[in-house]
């Protein structure tokens, strides 16, 4: 029974508003500081602030670069040996990033043959019988032959067949093997477009000639535009040392942003940079710190024996990162908006009437006003008709 009363009520009530005037200066405060708190929620950030006027777009960006640089270094092994682009750009073009050699490891002259592991707790032996022919681990340098030879005059090791002799990574050179990398640029074309505007533009600004940009580095005060960097410098504004992060290498990330007010001029749509590191900088608390890949170069001399010189390269690697959002004026966005905040004041109404009908003294007299109960007016007139007859 109690359930069908409800659904009666349910389906036989109506509610309908009532405006009732309340006379009070607390709940009136309330309403007119929570109405100006919406308004200006409105009108300072969801207009002034965010915008909410425009039609927005995101970007669609390309990426080239080119690295500039040579410097000299002079080592027993290696002797004196220039080093341009095409040794220290490896590869030479990859997509919105560019690595950059700062140290290495070279293993000159290696053969296919057999020869002594590096010494560590699994390939040190005293016998034959501590190798296992065919063994290799995943950090071995090659298969092992079962034989039990000599590493140095005090230390044996298992024999393997390699690339001999095998390379030795214990020890990263200090300081780094390029230390002049710090004095090389990078160039960074950049094409953008906005195609729901159908806007683009590129970071060499057309106010730029080629003389100018023969002779201008980056620098975020007095050359804010100027798309040539040195790398020192952006490792610098990044809070780091490039000599320290050049031992083990690292990541940076080098940001454009191409935030644009599409309502203003085409000249106000700039780009502005900044630079951050990727990767962990403290190479104390992680596992294998830095950037390092290995690679090979070739050669086969006049008997037909080929030969190999093992590169393991540390170095920064630049990633070129473009994001950024234009906006311009639309009515549909501006209307929606104004729709919301609109129905935003309505949130003053629900709040004062909290006040008014739970929290205040006289909750109970102003919940008799605001509220009205009303019978079906022809029902109590058939009622009536009916007791009169």
């Amino acid at each position: 029974m109690v359930s069908c009363a409800a659904f009666q009520s349910f389906l036989f009530e109506y509610d309908t508003p009532r405006i009732v005037l309340i006379r009070s200066r607390k709940v009136g405060l309330i309403n007119r500081a929570v109405q100006l708190a919406i308004l200006a929620y409105v009108i300072g950030w969801v207009f002034l602030w965010e915008k909410g006027y425009q039609e927005t777009d995101s970007v669609v960006s390309s990426v080239t670069t080119k690295v500039k640089g040579v410097t000299l270094t002079n080592t027993s092994a290696l002797g004196a040996v220039v080093w341009d682009v095409a040794d220290y750009v490896i590869p030479p073009q990859e997509e919105n990033t560019v690595f950059v050699m700062t140290n290495v490891i070279l293993t000159l002259n290696q053969r296919q043959g057999r020869c002594p592991e590096l010494p560590d707790d699994k390939t040190e032996c005293k016998v034959k019988n501590d190798c296992v022919p065919g063994y290799a681990s995943t950090h071995s340098n090659g298969i092992q032959t079962g034989e039990c030879v000599p590493y140095n005059s005090s230390i044996k090791t298992c024999e393997v067949f390699a690339w001999c002799p095998v390379e030795n990574d214990y020890h990263v050179p200090k300081p780094a093997f390029l230390q002049e990398a710090e004095n090389f640029t990078i160039l960074v074309k950049n094409n953008i477009l906005y195609p729901k505007f159908n806007f683009s533009k590129r970071n060499i600004l057309p106010n730029i000639n080629s003389t100018y940009l023969k002779n201008c580095i980056y620098d975020s005060w007095t050359d804010p535009f100027c798309p040539i960097f040195r790398l020192g410098k952006i490792v610098e504004a990044a809070g780091q040392n490039f000599q320290e992060m050049a031992v083990e290498g690292g990541v940076m990330a080098l940001q454009i942003n191409w935030d644009c007010n599409l309502d203003r001029a085409a000249s106000h749509c700039v780009p502005k940079y900044s630079f951050r590191r990727l990767d962990n900088k403290d190479s104390a608390q992680t596992v294998s710190p830095g950037y390092n890949f290995r690679f090979a170069k070739y050669f086969r001399d006049s008997n037909g024996t080929e030969s190999r010189t093992l590169v393991k390269a540390y170095g920064i690697r630049f990633d070129i990162i473009v994001f950024g959002k234009a906006g311009k004026f639309d009515v549909i966005p501006t209307m929606i908006n104004i729709g919301s905040g609109l129905a935003l004041f309505g949130v003053a109404t629900v709040l004062c009437d909290i006040v008014v009908l739970y929290c205040m003294k006289k909750k109970y007299y102003y919940r008799e006003k605001k509220y009205k109960y009303v019978e079906d007016y022809e029902l109590g007139v058939d009622e009536t008709h009916g007791t009169n007859s």
